[in-house]
């Protein structure tokens, strides 16, 4: 398939169209495009991959005037929320994610497009995970960035939020999938987070940007989180998390699967632990990352170093790492106010040494495991 030229805007049109044959997702089509337009010429694309999707000739009629109809719409409504398409055949289109079977035909791209050219590891788990979680996943995409790689993932509650913020924080890039279009960001919630992701990295989705989310993107929408990755690392998925969808399309994909090993009580990580079964990586910190991808780890190896070596003040010196605390807790064993700790609290949020749970707890991700000689480290708090 042919991917060195850019594409002229009425072939540009005609693919939008092919995407939208099948409802707006654009994975069906795609099976035959990688095949068929390349030997076709433009004007008959349309019809060509229609005659291949239906044998009846009044449905594909229909569906090749429908789609024509709606490509014009979708092009400006891209316009109007800063989107632009990428197309298979064009010379932008991301290396990486047109090697795999199913590409999509148009890629629908808001923010820098040259961020899907860049190296990227995909961080993805559950929506509703513990914050011990939340805190490795955030500090895996920091370590990830500090390496100099991009962060891929979902914009979903829980992990992929995680991710995604660990990567800002860390001044990094971070990609994120949506299963919706872009005039449609799922969840609500992070519709600020899209924004601060389309800065400096790109929100992108496969689905005309008027698309709303439905459960069956999501799943499909995951090939492209793989995709774009050398390597996918699950972070909290039961036996049934849609995350265990995109370690299988990356082992279809010929792309390295990881997984965060977690307790077994709950269950919360029984998926975990059947991809580590099967032959995943096993996932405890962001080195294992890099030498499951043959990655250099000098720059990931000084921002830890960096980390374990910070002067803590006495309020750190009371917050075993990775351990979360309430004010009122803090308060009873610093005996200061809650007002003066809360001011406290949000330097050390903003500078990256605490970080601020849903739960409105704090803990803290950096400096030595344990403080000699402080509560934290009398009472055992944080002790693995």
């Amino acid at each position: 398939m042919p991917g060195t030229s850019p594409v002229e805007d009425d072939d540009l049109r005609t693919l939008v169209a092919i995407s939208l044959l099948s409802g707006g997702m654009n994975t069906l089509p795609a099976r035959y495009a990688k095949d068929t337009l390349a030997e076709t010429p433009p004007s008959r694309w349309l019809e060509t991959i229609a005659g291949l999707m239906w044998k009846r000739g009044g449905h594909r009629v229909d569906a090749m005037r429908e789609a024509r109809d709606a490509a014009g719409p979708a092009l400006r409504r891209a316009e109007a929320v800063g989107a632009v398409p990428l197309s298979s055949l064009g010379s932008e289109y991301p290396v990486y994610l047109r090697e795999i079977v199913d590409p999509p035909v148009v890629l629908w791209v808001r923010g820098a497009a040259a961020v899907l050219e860049r190296p990227a590891v995909a961080i993805v788990g559950s929506r509703d995970a513990m914050t011990s979680s939340l805190l490795v996943a955030r500090q895996l995409a920091r370590g990830l960035v500090d390496a100099g790689l991009t962060v891929v993932s979902g914009l979903a509650r829980g992990v992929d939020t995680a991710a995604h913020e660990g990567a800002l924080e860390a001044g990094g890039m971070t990609v994120a999938v949506l299963g919706s279009g872009l005039g449609h960001i799922y969840p609500k919630v992070n519709r600020g987070l899209a924004e601060l992701i389309a800065q400096t990295g790109a929100v992108i989705s496969e689905l005309p940007p008027d698309a709303p989310p439905r459960g069956r993107h999501f799943p499909l929408r995951n090939r492209i989180i793989s995709g774009l990755s050398r390597g996918t690392v699950v972070v909290e998925a039961s036996d049934r998390s849609g995350s265990l969808s995109t370690a299988r399309q990356a082992l279809d994909q010929g792309r390295c699967v990881m997984a965060v090993p977690g307790g077994t009580l709950a269950g919360r990580h029984r998926g975990c632990h059947g991809l580590l079964k099967e032959g995943a990586r096993l996932v405890e910190s962001v080195d294992d990352v890099l030498d499951e991808l043959n990655w250099p780890h000098r720059a990931a190896a000084d921002a830890a170093d960096s980390l374990n070596h910070l002067q803590l003040s006495d309020l750190e010196a009371n917050m075993a790492k990775g351990e979360a605390y309430s004010v009122d807790q803090l308060a009873g064993v610093t005996g200061r106010s809650v007002p003066e700790l809360l001011t406290d609290l949000s330097l050390l949020e903003l500078s990256g040494r605490v970080l601020r749970t849903t739960g409105g707890q704090f803990v803290r991700i950096a400096g030595p495991e344990r403080v000699p000689g402080t509560w934290a480290s009398r009472s055992g708090a944080g002790e693995k």
